[in-house]
């Protein structure tokens, strides 16, 4: 997988960074998504969050995950590669956008460790941009027992 991780608040640990890496490496091969597929997972604080729910979402106060989804709506002129391309076509999931101030809030009020909500919050964004959604009862049932399979098989368990 290609991924390109963001600290914006230049405060996150090394070991946060290779969570997410291996998380979502390991989503994305429990998907059998091709090895090409590229993201992006940007670690921000509250504020920064809250600017962008407030702007995209209409929602005014910071939320825990955001997703952006790149969808592919057919209107796109194709891009067209010759058979004999030694390459495929990377396929682009979007952006996944996570408060570290919430990783840690949520960490201290579930009795978890905060590397267990930080990949909990990435993978959540992850099923989102490959998808999953949690606004019907039937989908929410689905996500959510993919997202417990995940994260256990994974060892992040609460």
């Amino acid at each position: 997988m290609d991924l390109e991780i963001y600290d914006d608040t230049k405060q996150a640990a090394a070991e946060w960074l290779d969570l997410i890496k291996k998380v979502l490496e390991f989503a994305g091969a429990y998907l059998k998504l091709p090895e090409n597929t590229e993201m992006s997972v940007t670690l921000m604080d509250n504020e920064h969050i809250h600017q962008i729910n407030k702007q995209y979402r209409g929602v005014d106060k910071p939320t825990d995950v955001i997703s952006f989804a790149i969808e592919e709506s057919g209107d796109e002129d194709p891009i067209i590669i010759p058979e004999e391309a030694e390459f495929t076509e990377p396929k682009n999931l979007g952006d996944i956008m996570v408060s570290v101030d919430k990783v840690k809030e949520q960490a201290a009020y579930l009795h978890h460790s905060e590397e267990r909500e930080l990949g909990f919050l990435v993978l959540h964004g992850f099923l989102h941009l490959n998808g999953y959604d949690h606004m019907k009862a039937e989908d929410e049932k689905v996500m959510f027992a993919l997202q417990r399979k995940i994260l256990d098989a994974y060892g992040l368990k609460r």
